[in-house]
């Protein structure tokens, strides 16, 4: 290469503020390099694979001349470059393309390969499926335990009104005990032994929330003529079953 003069246009135009210098050299080394590359580039010796693909792919895209005996033939049949195939013109214009194998693999190993990428797949989807149906059944059995407690807390609380009812219309009556211990609400404060022995006494009984509601709604109605859900107090059995809606709480919603 020629070397460039300091004294023509180009290096007198040039900027020469402080630090300028260093980015200049910088920028010629990474310009040399450039060149560096490109001329090795130039000088290196293609590989046999690639002279031959480059013979092909400038074969294949050459058109076929009257030297190729198979074009001669098609010739002599009438056949004109450039139109398609067949008697009435329905055949294809362009040649059948090549399918070069440069891989060492078998034959058939592409359809394996194909074939275990689909089924992968489609175990990935199935496997998405599953847990989507598994995230859907969780979702609906939370909202099933959901209303499930809702409920059970519903029926606890009306479990303690009717208790309260109950203890109420009973001292009114003069009776000092319950007909069962757990027809009135249980005092907060109480010795050790009589806790323990409520405690066996309630798990003996086995008796649900709802069990207890149930039991101790009619006995409030047949006893004192009181309905929990109406919250009325009636002069007797006739008048109960005249004027109350119903003897449950399902009646009364």
């Amino acid at each position: 290469e020629e070397e460039e003069d300091y004294m023509s246009d180009l290096f007198i135009k040039q900027d020469v503020r402080p630090g300028l210098p260093m980015v200049r050299r910088v920028k010629e080394a990474f310009q040399k390099e450039e060149k560096q590359k490109e001329a090795n580039e130039k000088n290196r010796q293609k590989s046999i694979k690639e002279e031959e693909k480059e013979r092909r792919d400038l074969v294949l895209k050459s058109a076929l001349g009257n030297e190729n005996k198979g074009f001669a033939l098609l010739q002599k049949m009438g056949y004109k470059s450039g139109q398609a195939l067949g008697k009435s013109g329905e055949g294809i214009v362009e040649p059948i393309p090549l399918n070069i194998k440069t891989g060492l693999s078998g034959l058939g190993h592409e359809e394996l390969k194909k074939r275990k990428a689909e089924e992968k797949l489609e175990n990935y989807r199935q496997k998405l499926h599953m847990k989507k149906q598994a995230n859907e059944q969780a979702a609906d059995q939370f909202r099933i335990r959901f209303k499930t407690k809702q409920e059970e807390r519903k029926m606890e609380g009306d479990l303690r009104k009717s208790q309260r009812a109950c203890q109420q219309l009973d001292m009114q009556k003069d009776i000092d005990v319950p007909k069962e211990t757990w027809f009135w609400i249980e005092p907060e404060e109480e010795d050790k032994k009589d806790e323990e022995d409520k405690k066996d006494e309630c798990t003996s009984s086995d008796l649900s929330v709802s069990e207890k509601l149930h039991i101790l709604t009619a006995y409030l109605r047949e006893e004192h003529f009181y309905c929990i859900w109406c919250g009325t107090t009636y002069e007797d059995s006739e008048d109960l079953s005249s004027n109350c809606p119903g003897d449950s709480a399902a009646d009364h919603d």
